[in-house]
């Protein structure tokens, strides 16, 4: 896992077509804005779990295309 540290207002890029803006820092929680293309599927963890069942972590390691 690469961690990064961001203030308001930074961002990182992903791939040069996926942006990832810290919007605002509030006590524990982190509001981020995020750029993607329609066809990039974005979604919370657990909304992810609920569609497809598991992790997305459990996913990256057992398929060796996406790891």
């Amino acid at each position: 896992m690469l961690v990064l540290s961001r203030k308001k207002n930074e961002s990182i890029v992903i791939n040069n077509d996926i942006v990832i803006t810290v919007i605002e820092i509030r006590g524990d929680k982190v509001r981020l804005g995020i750029v993607a293309p329609k066809d990039v599927p974005v979604h919370r963890e657990e909304v992810y779990e609920a569609i497809h069942g598991v992790k997305p972590s459990v996913v990256q390691a057992t398929n060796p295309t996406t790891g």
